[in-house]
Order: C-alpha cells, then structure tokens, then sequence
C-alpha cells in the first residue's frame, strides 16, 4: 500500500519578510475570468467544493472556508471547530458522495456542453474525483497507513491556531474543541487500521510525537492564565495526549506485530492509475522513466563540461584523472568540484537567517530582469517546519494563503538542523543544502517559484473558480513551475552567472530525474533500498543524508516525485510553442503573468487557453 499525505499545511511565527513597493496591484485575473460560463456549470461545481470540504473540515481550514450553512437545516456549522469523521461509516459516506457528483456533473453539465474554461475545471473535478474513488475502491490507503490520521490532526491543530479568520480567542476556543475530539477520532481509526508497513508505523509515531509536543508546549502557551480557555484547557489536554500515547503504543505493540501482507509499494496496476489522474496527461510511466534516464546520462555530460576548467583551478595537483575513464572519471572530477563547491554552507543555527536573506537579492533580480509580476501583499513567512509534517517535509516546503483569504500569511517552511543530530549527519546534510543550492532552494519554494504562482493563482476570479482550482490544482503545473522558474532565473544570469550556481542547478537537475526514476522503479519494478541508494549518491550525487531523507519520501509518497519532470517539459514545450508563434512580440513577463493567472491546470490545457494571445 501506499502513502496519501493529508494536503493541510500549518505554521509557526517567525520574521516577516516584506516583499518591496511598487509590486502588483491586488487585481482579478482576466485570463481565468474570460469565458462563456455556464450558470449551471458555476453553480454546481460552487456546490459540490464547499460540500466536499464539509466532509473534512481540517481542508475546509486550509481553504479558508469557515461557516457552511446546510441546505436543508439551514444550520450554521462552525467547521474549524470539528475534527474530521475518521469512522467506517464516514468513509463509506464519502466514497457515495463522490461517486453521485461525478454521476451529476456528467449528465447536468457535459463536458462537450462548456467553455473552454468551464471545460477546464469540469476536467480538474472529474480526475479529482476519479482519485478519491481510486483510493475508495481499490486502493483504500487510509485502512493501512497511520501517517495519515496523524497528519491531518495535527493541521486540523495548527491552522487555526496561527491563521487570522477569527480573534485569537475565538480560534484557540475552535483548537481545543478539536483536541477535544483527538480520542473519538483516533478510536475510529484503530477499528480498522490493518496491514500497515513498518515504514508507516514508524514515521507515523515519530510525527505523533509533534502532536504531542504541539498541544502541550505550542498550545498551551496560547492559552492565557487563569482564564476560562486555561480551564478547558487543562480538561481537553489530558485525555487527548493520553490517547495519543496510547495510539504510537497501539501502533508499536500491536499494529506494528501484525503480519502484514501488504507492502509500502503500491504495485503497476494501482500506480498506472494513480499516475495518469494525478499527472493529467498522455505519458506513461515507462516513457518517462526511458527519457529520464537518457536525460540523465546527458546531464552528467554537461556538468562534466562545466567542472573540468573548475577542477583544475581548485584542484591543480589533480589533473584531470585521465587514467580513469566513463562514469569512474565524470564522478572523481565533477565529484571533487560539487565537494568544494559544498564547503560554502551556513552553519546549522543559521539555517533559517541565510534563506530570509537571500531572499532579498532573489526579488531584487526578478525586478531588475522583469521576469514575473510580484503581488503586493505583504504575506511571505520564513517559518520552521512543524515537528509532525517532518517526515515528508524533510528539508523544505511551501504552503500558500487559503484561496478564500488570499490576504492571510503564506509560509515558506524550512526544517531545522535536530541539535541532537550527529555531528557527521549535520555536515551532510548542510553540505547537501549549501549557500548555493539554498539559493535553488528559494528560487523553488519562493519566487519566483511556488510563492508566486500561489499569489498569482489567488486573484482569480470567480471565487469558486480560484478555489477550485487551488484544491484540485494540477501537480505537475504546480511542481514544474518551480523548477522552471529557477531555470529561468538562470538563464538570465542570476548571481552573475556564478558556474558554482550553475553546477549545483545541475545537480539539482539530476535529483530531478532521480526522483522520477526512483518513483517508478520503487513503487513499480521491486527497485531495493541499496539501487536507490547507489542511484542518488553515485549518480546524482546526493549525500547519504539527502539520499536516505529521499529514499523515506519515496515510500511514504506515490506519484508526486514524477511531477517535477513532467511539469519542468511541459512548462519548456508551452514556451517555446508560445515564443515560436509570438516571434518578435514576445514579452516574457506578460508570457508569465498570464499563464500564472491560470491556475494550477494541466499545462497542455493552459497552452490551449493562452496560445490564441501569442500573436497580439
């Protein structure tokens, strides 16, 4: 079986960083708006997001999507104030729901019947849909990994704890009506539970003790003396941390000596599936892994290339190892570069500091080259990653403002270095995330990456459409962006065109193709730990630390690794189609603004959507 991550993310406080003046008005995005809408369309797919996010209120936090009023009752139900219905019955409940709107949508609105931008989001609901069926029907994640009830508590805890919907007090009061129903939640699970893979019982107790840590330290100090909060407090906490105790004991002691048939791979069968409707286009799997590993080889050639005038003013004694020869000698010289490249790494407690403020430079260049319109909000955070989304989010990650309150804070996480680490480890993975390769890591994660996208995404107009496709967004789209977009900032000479960069965007390249190649031949083809291993330290160069922090997200994950590769093509496919027909008249800021202001479609779609403008 296979992991399906809970797609809720949180934060902490920490520095703001202000993007400058003069950036974007905060405007409704034209290109998503213009189209022959369809009432019938508009209204339905308006019904079934906001019912879809009452069948989980943590997402319904995400989504900034508080108040649901019911159509029948006309009840008024606080969602930030429920904890997700984790039972049997509740799932059956959910497989039912999807399975009748994908019945209404096809026969009220056909796809044949829309718009073209109507057709665009008929599309994203109807693979969203066949998704969760997917896992419903065959895959059934949620009986055999632990992960999952153990992520979405501890979003459904610190989103409204640090979002701004609300007064503070209000919003501590729904946080602890939602520790109040940790112990309802997890004995539902435990009910059926089974056949878990030793990976997922040991990341899911590592994360559940972040879930412990969150209610007792990062909870409690919210809560203000004396006051009627501490008094509920002090009578929800308890049981609610005993519970979750006894669920990693539960997970350990009993779950964890079951024997299990089943396996962390998810098998061809479910993962052709699952691919097709996660990436939303015409390649297989087997295609891609062909051309990643040609890809690969080619990569390496070009790094060769580029190290080699490199190597021999760093290392003048070396030569060149010409009595080595294939990928012997490519490993020793491009090797010894990366090796004194990755001397140039912040120390552990500076982690944090160096990405804020390489930030900095990182938008100054993106104004000075007219690369993308930055929005005007004030809303990035540098924030360290929440202890129990660390066993995906290893290093880093993005979470963007709810699509519904496009003013809230959006969070750049970044995974401290452990203080108890050892020391060897440290420098591994500091090594790994150097000065340069952090600067990747922002170009990725922040702008003109992910951060971006996500502000350029939350103008569209209308509101339904704009949630819509935030929810269901695209992977590859989303992915290939960032990967994309820092090729791009490359290419116009970013850090004065420093080859120390440009090597470890190479690098980075690789890890890129690494991740498709693991992807399929770990979840499909019985790849071992020890191949992978060889895969990414010998071939991608990766340390051991990076390589076994990937080798984890490979098994906990299924199909997103792929989705940089396949978004980076498609992103480079659409701009030179674009460029081709625009000739002279292309204008790269205006070529990024508008397939930004999109959404998260499947690139081929947004092509379809913009290509009519190439010529204007």
């Amino acid at each position: 079986m296979q992991a399906t991550s809970v797609s809720v993310f949180c934060a902490v406080l920490s520095l703001m960083v202000l993007l400058p003046s003069g950036s974007k008005p905060e405007s409704p995005s034209a290109n998503a708006s213009v189209d022959s809408s369809s009432p019938k369309f508009a209204a339905l797919s308006d019904q079934f997001m906001k019912e879809s996010l009452v069948l989980s209120p943590t997402n319904a936090s995400q989504a900034g999507y508080h108040i649901h009023v019911d159509s029948k009752t006309g009840n008024k139900i606080e969602l930030d104030s429920e904890l997700d219905d984790m039972s049997l019955k509740a799932m059956d409940a959910q497989r039912e729901f999807y399975s009748g709107w994908r019945a209404r949508f096809r026969t009220e609105t056909p796809l044949a019947t829309l718009g073209p931008q109507d057709a665009a989001d008929w599309q994203l609901i109807d693979d969203q849909i066949g998704l969760n069926l997917l896992e419903f029907d065959r895959i059934q994640d949620y009986r055999h990994n632990p992960t999952v009830p153990v992520e979405l508590i501890g979003n459904a805890l610190f989103l409204p704890l640090t979002q701004s919907y609300a007064p503070q007090e209000a919003r501590l009061g729904h946080v602890l009506s939602r520790v109040r129903q940790i112990p309802r939640l997890l004995d539902q699970v435990k009910a059926y539970l089974s056949d878990a893979d030793p990976i997922f019982i040991s990341t899911a107790v590592a994360e559940n003790d972040g879930n412990i840590d969150l209610i007792q330290n990062d909870v409690a100090k919210e809560i203000p003396a004396g006051s009627a909060l501490k008094a509920e407090y002090d009578q929800v906490a308890p049981p609610a941390i005993a519970s979750l105790r006894s669920f990693s004991a539960w997970l350990n002691d009993d779950l964890g000596k079951r024997p299990s048939r089943l396996t962390w791979r998810l098998g061809k069968d479910f993962y052709d599936q699952k691919f097709r409707l996660v990436m939303e286009t015409d390649v297989t799997p087997e295609a891609l892994l062909a051309d990643a590993e040609t890809e690969l080889k080619a990569v390496r050639a070009e790094m060769l290339g580029l190290a080699l005038p490199m190597h021999a003013q760093m290392f003048p004694s070396h030569g060149d190892h010409s009595d080595l020869t294939g990928r012997d000698r490519e490993n020793q010289i491009i090797g010894e570069v990366l090796q004194k490249i990755s001397d140039d790494h912040p120390r552990p407690d500076q982690l944090q500091q160096t990405i804020e403020s390489d930030l900095t430079g990182i938008i100054a260049f993106i104004r000075e080259k007219k690369i993308v319109t930055l929005s005007s909000r004030d809303n990035l955070k540098v924030i360290p990653t929440p202890l129990f989304m660390r066993g995906i989010y290893s290093v880093a990650g993005f979470h963007s403002a709810p699509p519904l309150e496009p003013h809230a804070e959006a969070e750049y996480w970044v995974t401290p270095i452990d203080p108890n680490a050892p020391p060897a480890a440290t420098e591994s993975r500091l090594r790994e995330y150097n000065n340069f390769t952090l600067q990747w890591l922002s170009l990725h994660e922040g702008l003109p990456g992910h951060y971006v996208q996500a502000e350029h995404a939350n103008n569209i107009q209308p509101e339904s459409r704009r949630l819509l496709r935030a929810l269901f967004g695209n992977g590859a789209y989303v992915e290939g962006w960032a990967e994309y977009g820092a090729q791009v900032m490359m290419d116009e000479g970013f850090l004065n065109n420093d080859p120390r960069f440009r090597m470890m965007m190479r690098k980075i390249r690789l890890r890129l193709l690494a991740n498709t190649i693991l992807d399929v031949k770990l979840q499909t083809m019985g790849m071992t730990d020890e191949q992978a291993m060889d895969l990414m330290t010998k071939d991608a160069f990766q340390t051991q630390a990076e390589a076994q922090g990937k080798l984890l997200r490979a098994k906990l994950s299924s199909t997103q690794l792929p989705t940089y590769y396949v978004g980076l093509r498609e992103w480079f496919a659409l701009r030179k189609e674009y460029q081709a027909k625009a000739g002279n008249r292309f204008d790269m800021l205006k070529f990024h603004d508008m397939v930004l202001d999109q959404g998260a479609l499947p690139v081929p779609v947004v092509g379809k959507l913009v290509m009519p403008t190439a010529g204007q």
